[in-house]
């Protein structure tokens, strides 16, 4: 289910890193928990991400829910097709509901591989 050449935060975000530059989205569990998306918020090309502090919102059916940065460094793309249709993050997690690309600024730590994520959410599923 969880890609294995992506990363994970323990928040429910993956990132593939592509060279200096990460794509960030929110995993398919995350977007199974909060249900069919109804906005969301993305920072600014040029924005400063920092890894963990909050950088934008998802709004579902259920619930709002924060995006955090799962890594730090300049934003240099965000998802547009989001403003219009958030339900691609429902529809494809993991590829057309991707939602900010980010210049990193270091290399990523402390995140979880496929088979690690899958064990954290594992456990809060219960």
């Amino acid at each position: 289910m969880n890609p294995k050449e992506l990363l994970y935060a323990k928040s429910h975000e993956w990132v593939k890193i592509e060279g200096d530059e990460a794509v960030v989205g929110i995993s398919h569990f995350a977007q199974e928990q909060l249900g069919d998306l109804t906005f969301v918020e993305l920072p600014q090309p040029g924005d400063q991400a920092e890894a963990g502090a909050e950088i934008g919102t998802v709004e579902s059916v259920k619930a709002a829910s924060e995006i955090y940065s799962p890594v730090s460094g300049e934003i240099t793309a965000v998802n547009t097709e989001l403003e219009n249709a958030p339900e691609l993050v429902n529809k494809d997690a993991f590829g057309a509901g991707w939602l900010f690309k980010v210049r990193l600024a270091s290399a990523p730590e402390g995140l979880l591989d496929a088979d690690a994520y899958a064990a954290l959410c594992a456990a809060e599923a219960h």
